[in-house]
């Protein structure tokens, strides 16, 4: 999958933030990283819009774009709430979703088979959003579609983030081919609860996340504090 400028260059500051390179308190100097990427102001403004929108960032009037920290906590609950949103899109889509968008529907699990297939975590990420965005769509509710599409805008860097976990992405895609044979069956108790299982952290699951996020907060901690000695 293509991506813009905007898009390639978001990834990698949430790459740089997740990672540590870019901790809590960094300030985002957009002539910085003009030149640390080579590319114009505007791909720059749309990718830390885009990580405005997702929670890793904030900006402070007149002091400049700043790395935020998102509590544990409150991820869980946005999880919790997104898994509610994403089931309910599951349930409609099982009773409206027409034929085309049946067929659009398995042409994104078999581009996430492809890339599963692969081992690419990153391209899965990406066909995993287009998987998803079809069911959104298929509820044929648009209000329903615009809050979960946010709501996962703002997850986004720690749904990457899971799917570091190993055997994640062979799990997930298991689960997608659930989604799909519901809907292809009309079951909207089906789909609405296996789409929600596939969203919602919980058991081994909810382990694993913890850790994940916990190594990320540490790695950026000590990434500051590396900063502060020199």
């Amino acid at each position: 999958m293509k991506r813009s400028n905007a898009q390639r260059l978001r990834d990698a500051l949430e790459d740089d933030i997740i990672n540590g390179r870019r901790a809590p308190g960094d300030r985002l100097d957009p002539e910085a990283l003009c030149r640390e990427f080579e590319v114009s102001r505007t791909p720059v403004r749309e990718a830390i819009q885009q990580l405005v929108a997702s929670g890793l960032v904030t900006v402070s009037p007149k002091k400049g774009t700043f790395v935020a920290r998102v509590g544990i906590e409150q991820l869980i609950e946005m999880f919790e709430v997104m898994a509610e949103l994403e089931g309910m899109c599951g349930r409609l889509a099982a009773r409206r979703i027409s034929e085309p968008e049946l067929d659009a529907l398995r042409g994104a699990l078999e581009r996430c088979e492809a890339a599963a297939a692969a081992g690419d975590t990153d391209e899965y990420y990406y066909e995993n959003e287009a998987f998803h965005d079809c069911i959104y769509a298929a509820s044929h509710n648009g209000f329903l579609a615009g809050e979960a599409r946010q709501l996962k805008q703002r997850l986004k860097p720690y749904r990457r983030l899971q799917l570091q976990v190993r055997q994640r992405m062979t799990s997930s895609l298991s689960e997608h081919r659930a989604v799909v044979e519901a809907i292809e069956r009309g079951d909207a108790p089906g789909a609405e609860r296996t789409l929600r299982e596939h969203v919602l952290i919980q058991g081994e699951r909810f382990s694993d996340f913890v850790a994940s996020v916990r190594r990320f907060d540490v790695s950026r901690e000590q990434a500051a504090g590396g900063v502060a000695a020199r």
